[in-house]
């Protein structure tokens, strides 16, 4: 959520930012309300507090015998004064919220205006794969390798889901062994959250209002929804609570199902696993002091590259412009595989830095050591990795001429050592 001080005391500098991200907004109307609401305060404090005085007038007047009936006529002509001015405040704070919760971050002053065809490329790893054959697509790979049952996956849960079976289960779970592994070492806090998250969830990591039709909802018991990342879990651990300094870095992830309804068609080039309802992923996340956030983005940046190259996967990592970026976040770099087939790149990871557009939502401060000051915490979050296109790139990039797969050297020790995946026989 962005600050109302901000927007009351410089809208066009507002206005100009959001307009990197090709979002328009008009703050006549807020800053309108914001007036009256303010101005309405002032006068509703000051008429309750001669209504205080004059309250304390009756019992004196009743004891010496007079007559208080004015006094009590006058008492209820200011109750409903005060009455009426608080539901026209509330009513007022309501319309703020709400138009100010629908707004989007501010692009970082550093992040170019524009859509994605202003996205920057800013480092790649390895060298695309030159095949001397005809090499194949992940779907085929996976179907011979016996890895992926698309059918059986589409039968269980419909189109945009598959069905990992022997080799490709176990693959699948060499790779998140090996992103635990590898944050453990590095000091992260492992979480396991509830797949099943409050409509509070969601409000605080940005994502509703806008975006409520994007996730699978419950409705038996409330508005619960299946997350749809762990971030929307993991913003809330601390919604409403006060951290102290000293806390700070907090360096968490987590291990999750991801479920997104995904709406729209696919493109016939993302069929098999390139986009689906339900895919693995393992999410890392920080809350820290603002003046460490940048430090923190660079440091998950590296992290979520390393895990890559590990893997030994060709890759390129973006910056993403304004309008490319989700609606939460100040700052986005995209970690992009290359899918042979496709002959394109997409997305494994993205790492974003919030800022405190979503310690606004969630009411999440800190109070400085020396000023005893609470300010908002800045929260950073990156994919470290999602698995469900790391699975197509590795068959594909790594694919030889009899049709079988090499296993990544920081995988093997999770499969027993194995080298390579033949094809069935």
């Amino acid at each position: 959520m962005l600050d109302l001080n901000l927007i009351r005391s410089n809208p066009e500098y507002v206005q100009n930012a959001l307009k990197k991200r090709e979002y328009d907004v008009d703050f006549t109307e807020l800053l309108s309300w914001d007036a009256r609401r303010r101005a309405l305060l002032v006068e509703n404090e000051s008429l309750k507090a001669e209504r205080n005085r004059m309250s304390k007038e009756i019992p004196a007047l009743k004891k010496q015998g007079k007559d208080a009936s004015e006094l009590l006529a006058r008492l209820k002509e200011m109750a409903d004064q005060v009455k009426e001015m608080d539901e026209e405040q509330s009513a007022l704070e309501d319309k703020i919220y709400r138009f100010v919760v629908a707004l989007p971050n501010l692009p970082a002053e550093d992040v170019v205006a524009g859509g994605k065809e202003n996205n920057q490329v800013v480092r790649v790893f390895g060298e695309k794969p030159v095949f001397d054959w005809e090499p194949k697509n992940h779907v085929d790979l996976c179907t011979d390798l016996g890895l992926i049952d698309y059918e059986r996956g589409v039968k269980m849960g419909g189109n945009g889901f598959w069905l990992y079976t022997g080799l490709g289960a176990r693959l699948e779970w060499a790779l998140l062994n090996y992103f635990i592994s590898e944050h453990l070492k590095d000091g992260y806090t492992f979480m396991l959250p509830p797949h099943l998250l409050t409509y509070d969830c969601g409000l605080t990591a940005g994502q509703f209002p806008k975006f409520e039709e994007d996730v699978y909802r419950l409705t038996e018991e409330g508005f619960r929804f299946l997350l749809p990342t762990a971030e929307t879990a993991l913003i809330n651990l601390y919604r409403g609570e006060i951290l102290s300094e000293d806390e700070l870095p907090k360096k968490l992830f987590a291990y999750t199902p991801c479920y997104r309804r995904e709406a729209g068609a696919y493109r016939a080039s993302e069929r098999g696993m390139i986009r689906g309802h339900q895919f693995n992923k393992v999410e890392m996340f920080g809350y820290t002091r603002p003046e460490d956030s940048d430090k923190m983005l660079k440091e998950l940046i590296d992290k979520a590259c390393r895990l890559v190259e590990g893997l030994g996967l060709h890759y390129r990592l973006s910056k993403l412009a304004a309008g490319d970026c989700s609606a939460s976040m100040a700052t986005t770099y995209d970690i992009e595989l290359w899918i042979p087939s496709m002959n394109e790149y997409k997305e494994c990871s993205s790492v974003s830095n919030a800022r405190d557009y979503q310690a606004r939502r969630g009411n999440i401060r800190f109070r400085r050591n020396e000023t005893k000051k609470l300010e908002f915490v800045h929260t950073l979050n990156g994919s470290g990795l999602a698995t469900s296109r790391l699975m197509p790139a590795i068959v594909e990039q790594f694919q030889q001429p009899d049709g079988s797969v090499v296993v990544p050297e920081k995988l093997r020790p999770y499969l027993d050592g194995m080298e390579r995946i033949a094809p069935r026989r």
